[in-house]
Parts: C-alpha cells; structure tokens; sequence
C-alpha cells in the first residue's frame, strides 16, 4: 500500500504572497475554486492559507487532511485512480522517455498530463473532484478551512508533482516500480549474469533501495562576451568590418542568441512567439528603441501573454466573467465595489482597466497620454489589483 506523507505546517507568509506557481498547481486552485459556492469565503480561505492558521497537512491516498485553527479536522477527498487507469497512465509515462525523467524532476509535463486525459486518466482534478469535509460549523462548501488547505496544498504540489500522484492513490516508489518491471520497450532481460555488459548493474538492483536523492544543481550563470569583429583584410584596424554590416546589430543578435540558449538550458522549451512579439522581446531584452514601449512594459510583466492582453480584445467564457465578478464582489467584504464598465476582456473601474488574458489572470493598466499602458504584473483574483 502507498504510505501517507506528512509535512510541517505552513508559517505565516510575506505580504503578496501567491499560490501555485506551477501550471498543475494552478490546476489544482482552479478545480477547488470553480467547485466552490461561497466567493467569500473563499476570500477568507486565502486570508487563513497565508496568515497559518493551518496545522500540519497529511497527504494520502485519496485524502488531504490537517487541523485548523487548533481545533478543526479539516479533509479534502480526491478520488483514487483505478488499476485499469493506472495502467493506461503507465502507458503514457513509458511512451515517452523524458517523462520519468521530467517527474523525477519535479515536473508535470503538459503533454503527459493531455495523454493521460486522452486514455481517460483523470490526473489533475476538474470541477466537482474535490470533497471538502470539515468539524466546524460552517455550511460553505468548501469552508474556509477547507479551502485554506486547498491553497496550502497547491504549495505542496508546486514543489513535488508527486504529491498529486499519491493523493490519486500511487506514490513515487509505486510508479517507478511499476516501470522497471515493464522494462523498456524492445528490451529483453539478460538470461544470466554473463549476458550483461562488463561493469554493468541490473536497473532493478540499482533501484532496489530506491532513488537516491540527487544533490541541488550549481547556479547556471551563462556569461555573455561580444564577438570581436575584426577587420577585413586590407582595411585598418577599427574600420568598417564590411560593407553593409551592422555590427551593433550582430552583437544584439548574438546576445539574443546567448539569452534563448540559456532559458533553454532552464527551462527545456522556447515559448511559440509570433514575429511582432519577438521583436517587443528583442527591444524588451536589450534596450533596443523601436518604438514600442507600452509593448515592451507589457512583456516584462507577462511576457507573450502581457503583449497580446495589449494589443487584442477577446471574449472570455461567460463562466470565466461571472467567476471574477464574484472575487471581485467579495473583494469589498460588504461594502459596494466600484462600477464596472465591461467589453469583452477589459473592464474599467475609473482610472484603472483589468483585461482578462487567455491564461486565466487579470493584467492591470492606468491612462497615461491618453491611451492605457500596463501597471504591473498580473493577479488571476482581480480584488487583488483593485484593492491592492
């Protein structure tokens, strides 16, 4: 049977503070928010998350549980995968031979999770997934106990995706057993010790203790240095390079170079950006004036998405709109919210305009010479931007 895991309580966090920062994570808030029936006291959920009025937490199969406020039991029920599923997520982790890999990394790959949805593996929780139980008082569903250790638990989920697995009802060591006894496709194993290559060790003795632990990575520092451009044969010394060559250009474009190996290095992957949106990084990245300063404040506080809130108006689902109305209403704790002037992503409260961008969050902008620029960095509660 997979063990429970048991980790310490969350302290008290700094003003400003967020959860989930991983898109799995935030997977996890959105399921328990759009499960939710009570906006405010989702608002004090987040308000007990962060000021740690939260004990403990347990994570087991099918079962987040910890006490709040001292005196509380407070458990949130995920419903545990089936063999038959468990299998078939098996499927999707060994067709792809990075995904072991990015999960023992602490990553959720996206397109694992998409597989695992297409073989009908319920991984990350939809609306209604989530079973709030509670000893207080409180009628909400979830309440704010509940909900606070729901926002606790999307920290949780941030550092170890793992922890996701074991409340479907499977642990690390339950996954990575499983997989070395499937083997690797095409593999046979050897018929006996002098089939193996010299030095060699059989994967299931490697393992047979477990994954050892693999020490924190050195900081990558990727320095970069300009190309010296010499001269042309025939020329003097600090001339020209060559006709028609713009050496200022070159050396941007080699830095450029030098940034995007790096975050690929990072991060694993290059965000798609279309023409207009590489050149506001470009400008964005290395000073560069090509005119384009509200689209360059606009990716340094959300990158590709900050641009396009900018530059285009969209329709969000209705559900999407109602949601933020609640947060926002809830926002006030009692008192009238400001008036809304609603189009489409945008509203306008006065001096200040939310625009809903296409990932969830809402990205601030106040008036300046007559058109909005952005304000600062994105909030998926828009209460967050307007009382803040």
């Amino acid at each position: 049977m997979t063990d429970a895991r048991g980790f310490p309580a969350f302290p008290p966090q700094r003003a400003g503070a967020r959860f989930a920062t991983s898109w799995w994570g935030r997977a996890w808030v959105q399921a328990m928010e759009d499960t939710s029936l009570d906006h405010g006291l989702l608002r004090k959920g987040r308000g007990y998350a962060k000021t740690g009025q939260i004990g403990p937490i347990t994570v087991s199969p099918g079962r987040l549980a910890a006490v709040a406020e001292s005196e509380y039991d407070t458990v949130v029920r995920v419903e545990q995968l089936t063999d038959a599923a468990w299998e078939r997520f098996l499927d999707q982790v060994a067709a792809k031979s990075g995904h072991i890999a990015a999960l023992l990394d602490r990553d959720m790959p996206h397109d694992l999770v998409e597989a695992a949805e297409d073989a009908a593996v319920p991984l990350l929780p939809a609306v209604g997934d989530l079973e709030p139980e509670c000893s207080c008082p409180d009628w909400g569903h979830p309440c704010k106990h509940a909900a606070a250790l729901c926002y606790q638990a999307s920290w949780l989920l941030d550092a170890d995706p793992f922890v996701l697995l074991l409340m479907r009802g499977r642990g690390e060591r339950e996954l990575i057993e499983a997989l070395q006894r499937r083997g690797a496709p095409g593999d046979e194993a050897p018929a006996d010790d002098a089939a193996r290559p010299a030095g060699g060790v059989a994967v299931a003795e490697a393992y047979a203790a477990g994954v050892p632990s693999l020490p924190d990575p050195p900081p990558l520092e990727v320095a970069f240095a300009p190309p010296a451009l010499d001269a042309p044969a025939g020329r003097a010394s600090g001339g020209d390079p060559a006709p028609g060559v713009d050496v200022a250009a070159l050396r941007v474009l080699a830095a450029s170079a030098a940034s995007r190996a790096r975050e690929v290095l990072l991060h694993g992957r290059l965000p798609e950006l279309t023409e207009y949106q590489d050149r506001v990084r470009l400008a964005a990245d290395h000073g560069l004036d090509l005119g384009l300063e509200a689209a360059v404040q606009a990716w340094r506080y959300g990158g590709p998405q900050g641009v396009d809130v900018l530059e285009s108006a969209w329709t969000p689902p209705r559900q999407d709109l109602a949601r933020a109305q609640a947060l926002l209403e809830a926002g006030w704790e009692g008192e009238r919210p400001p008036q809304v002037e609603a189009w489409r992503n945008r509203w306008t409260l006065g001096a200040l305009q939310l625009r809903y961008g296409r990932d969830g969050r809402w990205y601030p902008f106040t008036m300046r010479d007559g058109a909005w620029w952005p304000a600062g960095p994105p909030e998926r509660d828009p209460s967050a931007l307007v009382t803040g």
